[in-house]
């Protein structure tokens, strides 16, 4: 009987261990579908906080690496469309020039070609043009034939051609056709109007038809910072109210600027699109090649914002646990964008009156 009682003993024993084993090891909460259903005798109950979510006025801000550019329409590097030897120099380092001022000189023998081409060309247009009108003339008192009036148009339009490809020749390099003078050396001018900021024009220097340029023309009152913003911030730069650059070489100094574009293209290698910032450079502090940052700002928007302790991550997706009332939660999938001090700015996923647990939510990070 001692024996039997013992046995007895030993099996309650290890009945309430089991019994407690298993009160310890049961979970606080239930899962069902995307809802988490605290216990209502779960500690972890009194650990959560939940508060209505509502807008916030916020204004987005980031910073990216620029570098100053010059605008390519205010830029012109200078060369010769000619191969041939200097002989004059019409400006110096830092001058001034106006659109069309005069460069440099050259002596080309391929330049005094294509005048004679241009001359030969208008002469014998103007031979056709004639020929045409005096065989109009003799079928009209019926001593030519139409054949004759034919084969005149078709030698005059071949000539006009050949002559207008002559006279485009010459435009192309900015000289007038009616002011040159054959034998006549080349005078290179500049196309834009700017300052020169290189010059490499040596007097009695050949060049050959493919040099490099000998001076540089820029117009820098004006000049772009071309900033690389990631694609993940990409959405903020289309509202972006405000632009302002600081550069490295700059540091007291902080340059206002607008958006002038805004690439279509996104660098694969990169994950950036190119942003060009119009600045004005009238003092010409700012040297293309320049590096610094660019600081954009968002014009003022109301948005919702929850305590970044209150986003969760399940893979590449964060939530929040929205509360539904007695102790049950749902697991929503939040869009976020921002984050500011201890708050993260959510894009969708949330609206304004809904409640989100801001406090313990991470108790119950492993509810799946």
């Amino acid at each position: 009987m001692k024996h039997i009682g013992l046995l007895c003993l030993i099996g309650v024993v290890v009945f309430a261990c089991t019994a407690k084993k298993a009160e310890d090891t049961e979970l606080p909460y239930t899962v069902s579908g995307d809802t988490i259903i605290v216990s209502s005798q779960s500690p972890v109950t009194q650990k959560l906080k939940s508060a209505i979510i509502k807008q916030e006025p916020f204004r987005a801000a980031f910073a990216t690496s620029g570098v100053v550019k010059a605008i390519p329409t205010n830029y012109a590097e200078i060369a010769s469309p000619f191969a041939g030897r200097i002989t004059k120099s019409f400006v110096r380092l830092g001058q001034k020039v106006a659109k069309g001022s005069p460069i440099f000189e050259i002596s080309s023998p391929s330049f005094f070609e294509t005048g004679k081409n241009y001359y030969q060309a208008k002469q014998e247009m103007e031979l056709a043009l004639k020929n045409l009108k005096r065989e109009k003339d003799l079928y009209a008192n019926k001593v030519g034939a139409q054949k004759e009036v034919e084969e005149a148009e078709v030698n005059y339009e071949i000539t006009k051609k050949d002559y207008e490809n002559a006279f485009a020749a010459l435009k192309v390099f900015q000289i007038n056709p009616s002011d040159l003078i054959l034998g006549q050396p080349l005078v290179v001018r500049s196309p834009i109007a700017g300052e020169v900021v290189t010059d490499n024009i040596v007097i009695g220097q050949y060049m050959k038809e493919d040099a490099n340029p000998v001076a540089i023309i820029a117009d820098l009152n004006k000049v772009w910072v071309a900033a690389n913003v990631k694609e993940k911030d990409m959405p903020l730069i289309h509202s972006l109210s405000k632009v302002q650059v600081e550069l490295i070489s700059l540091p007291e100094k902080v340059i206002d600027g607008t958006i002038y574009h805004i690439s279509d293209m996104l660098n694969e290698e990169t994950r950036a699109v190119e942003v060009l910032i119009e600045c004005n450079n009238q003092d010409h502090a700012m040297k293309p090649g320049m590096y610094g940052t660019v600081k954009l700002t968002d014009s003022s928007a109301n948005v919702i914002m929850v305590p970044t302790s209150a986003i969760l991550q399940q893979q590449d997706h964060p939530y929040v646990l929205v509360s539904l009332g007695d102790n049950r939660y749902l697991k929503r999938a939040v869009t976020t964008s921002a984050t500011v001090g201890d708050k993260s700015v959510i894009l969708s996923g949330l609206t304004p009156g809904e409640q989100v647990v801001n406090e313990g939510a991470f108790y119950l990070i492993d509810a799946r």
